[in-house]
């Protein structure tokens, strides 16, 4: 039974220490939420380029107006930058149908909305009236050529083709929703929510590239990194005046947020950031943003023939932050590897290898990756067990149980003084065995 209990408590420990998972509850949601989330998130940049004749040889205005012309070697960029989230492995995007428009503009619409930012510059600089400059350029001036561009920059830097799948319509016009497709495989992803679970007050975060973030003074790399804003629902029945349903959320957002998902607490997407309310004596305010909800986004997931699925890069990436944060960095160091393997540009996993690297020293022991050699143990102990109680209730013969000894007699309680000579010895044993023999043929007689 001591070695049995022994070999117990071995299987017991062993299941104690496979038990044990890494504690990341140091770790603020927030924090977790913000590295799950932001490698999914990209920076969308759709403009055109429209190239200008012009054939002013007469007035005194058309050498000064070529002038500038040159300057800007007769082109006109039209266009703009926005946000948006994958949302599967193979390259779909999610965005704004605004903030890919120009892809989807006619040539002609185009070319006039660049023709009234030229119009615009020209006035502006030669301090000329809009209206006059308008006429003027009109007379002299038409496009020859449109050159369109839709990037998608990922996080780690990467700059793709973009090409629309499906497409609502902007902001003023129906469902500000796109669909972009990029070349890609096992990337980082974003979950879509449901409308369903979208309550007033729950807590919400915006993540893009808000234009207030961006700035002469940081770095060019800096422009890579997202900003990730925390907030709440302030009201969930609004709708365009089209009819679009629209979310009211508080969390701070900006030109450039456009298209950037909203994710809830458990990291999943429920909107997307769209436009901000009405600015007040000129100013814009803050906490008065919009966006489509999840389910309006769904539609155009579907229409585009996207799946919503996550990747090898997203389950590894998770796991090795969990091992991290826990402190298992010789752990978390091979999965972040492994990320780098399938996904070489991951925005963040470079810096996690060279922080594993600087901490392995330090790293816990993850008893589960020896579960192979506790099973083998625990597999020899419990035969073991099963050996012993056989062995000790069934094969071990029982001790023979012996009956207590009767007092010696001595052999005056056995034989009487036959002889009489006053003593019991051998001479009385010979008497008595002679009688006893008389006896038995006696007997053998009166038997025949």
């Amino acid at each position: 039974m001591p070695i049995s209990i022994l070999l117990i408590a071995v299987i017991v420990t062993s299941f104690f220490l496979l038990s044990i998972k890494p504690d990341t509850s140091n770790i603020k949601q927030a924090e977790k939420l913000s590295e799950y989330s932001k490698p999914a998130v990209v920076r969308v940049i759709d403009y055109a380029v429209v190239e200008w004749q012009f054939n002013d040889y007469l007035t005194q205005a058309g050498p000064l107006v070529d002038a500038y012309l040159q300057e800007i070697e007769y082109q006109t960029l039209i266009g703009g930058s926005g946000s948006g989230a994958i949302i599967s492995p193979n390259g779909y995007v999610v965005t704004n149908a605004h903030v890919v428009e120009s892809s989807e503009m006619e040539d002609e619409d185009l070319a006039n909305a660049a023709f009234q930012q030229l119009v615009a510059g020209i006035a502006d600089y030669f301090q000329e009236d809009y209206e006059w400059t308008y006429n003027y350029m009109l007379s002299y001036t038409k496009y020859t050529k449109i050159t369109r561009v839709l990037k998608v920059i990922l996080p780690g830097g990467d700059i793709l083709d973009g090409e629309v799948k499906s497409y609502g319509a902007p902001v003023n016009q129906g469902k500000d929703v796109a669909v972009l497709k990029i070349e890609g495989k096992n990337l980082p992803t974003l979950p879509l929510g449901n409308s369903e679970t979208i309550e007033d007050q729950n807590n919400i975060w915006v993540i893009g590239y808000p234009a207030a973030a961006d700035s002469d003074l940081l770095s060019p790399d800096s422009s890579l990194e997202s900003s990730m804003n925390g907030g709440q629902i302030t009201a969930t029945s609004k709708k365009t005046e089209q009819g679009s349903p629209v979310i009211q959320l508080d969390a701070a957002a900006t030109h450039g947020n456009s298209g950037g998902p909203v994710i809830n607490e458990k990291g999943q997407i429920i909107g997307l950031l769209t436009f901000r309310g009405d600015t007040v004596n000129g100013q814009e305010v803050q906490g008065f943003n919009f966006a489509v909800p999840v389910d309006t986004v769904k539609e155009f997931v579907n229409q585009a023939g996207a799946k919503n699925t996550r990747s090898r890069t997203d389950q590894l990436y998770k796991e090795g932050l969990t091992l991290y944060w826990g402190g298992y960095y010789k752990n978390a160091l091979e999965k972040f590897e492994a990320v780098e393997r399938i996904f070489p540009n991951h925005s963040e996993v470079k810096q996690y290898i060279a922080n594993s690297e600087k901490k392995i020293d330090d790293s816990k022991i993850l008893w589960s990756d020896y579960k192979t050699i506790f099973y083998i143990i625990d597999g020899v102990a419990g035969l073991l067990i099963i050996l012993l109680m056989v062995f000790t209730f069934a094969i071990k013969p029982k001790p023979t149980v012996t009956a207590a000894s009767a007092p010696a007699t001595t052999s005056e309680n056995i034989i009487p003084d036959l002889n009489g000579d006053g003593k019991i010895d051998e001479q009385d044993a010979l008497i008595a065995l002679q009688k006893q023999k008389e006896e038995e043929e006696k007997k053998e007689k009166n038997e025949e």
